[in-house]
C-alpha cells in the first residue's frame, strides 16, 4: 500500500467512523489488487530479458539489455522458459546487409512460384507430346498460310512487272520519255517487291521462334511428364497399401 492510500486510511480512522473506514479500506484494497495484476500482465507482455555480456556476467532485466546489443538475448516467460530470442542489435551496414539476402530471399520464393505455375499450366495445355506436336504443326501451317499469300502476290507482282517492262523496251535508250504512269507503275511494283520480300523473311524468321518456343516448351515437358509418371506409380501403390 503506498503512502497516499495510508494516509487517506488514517484520516478515515480519525474521523472516527468504523464504516467509512471499512469502505476506504476495501476500495484500497481493490486498487492494490488491480495494480499488482496489471504488474503481472505486463510482465507476461513484454517479458524477462537475459543474456551474458561479455564480460561473462548473466544480466537480468523487464527490458532488452544495452550491454547485450551486440549479442543474442533470451526472453523468458515468468515461468522461466524461454519466450522468444532477440538477436544482436545490427548497424546500419548490417542491417542493409540483411534487408538485401531477405529481398533476394523472397525474388527467389517469388521465381519459383511462379515456375512451378508455369509447370502446372504447360502440364495442363500439354498432356503429353501428341498434343504439343499438333499446336506445333498448327502454328507452323498459320505461318506457312501467310506466307504463301505472300509468295503469290510475289508471283503477281512478277507477272505485272514483265509486262510493264515489255512496255518499257520501247524507251530503253531513254527512260526519261516513257510516260509518267508507266514509270509510277515501275516504281510501285518495285516497292511492293520489296515490301512483299521483307514480309516473307519475317515469317521465315518466325517460324524460327515459333520452333525454338516449342523445343524449350518439349524439354521442360519432358521433364515433367517422368516426374509425373514416376509419381503416379508411386501413389498408386500407397493408395494399394492402405486398403
Amino acid at each position: 500500500m503506498n503512502s497516499l492510500a495510508k494516509g487517506i486510511l488514517n484520516n478515515a480512522r480519525l474521523a472516527g467512523n468504523a464504516s467509512w473506514v471499512r469502505v476506504v479500506g476495501v476500495m484500497l484494497l481493490a486498487v492494490a489488487v488491480q495494480a499488482d495484476a496489471m504488474a503481472q500482465v505486463q510482465t507476461q507482455t513484454t517479458g524477462i530479458y537475459t543474456c551474458v555480456d561479455a564480460r561473462g556476467r548473466k544480466l537480468t532485466s523487464d527490458r532488452p539489455i544495452p550491454e547485450c546489443n551486440d549479442r543474442e538475448q533470451k526472453v523468458l516467460n515468468p515461468s522461466g522458459t524461454v519466450k522468444a530470442k532477440v538477436g544482436p542489435t545490427l548497424t546500419a551496414l548490417e542491417r542493409t546487409e540483411v534487408e538485401a539476402k531477405e529481398r533476394l530471399a523472397l525474388e527467389e520464393q517469388a521465381r519459383r512460384a511462379e515456375e512451378k505455375r508455369r509447370d502446372r499450366a504447360l502440364l495442363l495445355r500439354y498432356p503429353n507430346k501428341a498434343v504439343h506436336d499438333a499446336e506445333r504443326a498448327e502454328a507452323i501451317t498459320q505461318i506457312s498460310v501467310v506466307k504463301k499469300a505472300a509468295l503469290t502476290r510475289v508471283e503477281e507482282l512478277t507477272r505485272q512487272r514483265a509486262a510493264v517492262g515489255a512496255e518499257m523496251e520501247f524507251y530503253k535508250k531513254d527512260t526519261s520519255k516513257a510516260p509518267p504512269s508507266l514509270r509510277r507503275q515501275v516504281d510501285d511494283i518495285t516497292q511492293s517487291l520489296a515490301v512483299q520480300g521483307r514480309f516473307i523473311t519475317d515469317q521465315d524468321g518466325e517460324i524460327v521462334r515459333v520452333n525454338a518456343r516449342f523445343d524449350e516448351e518439349l524439354a521442360r515437358l519432358k521433364q515433367l511428364w517422368l516426374l509425373l509418371a514416376g509419381a503416379t506409380p508411386a501413389a498408386g501403390s500407397a493408395a494399394a497399401k492402405t486398403r
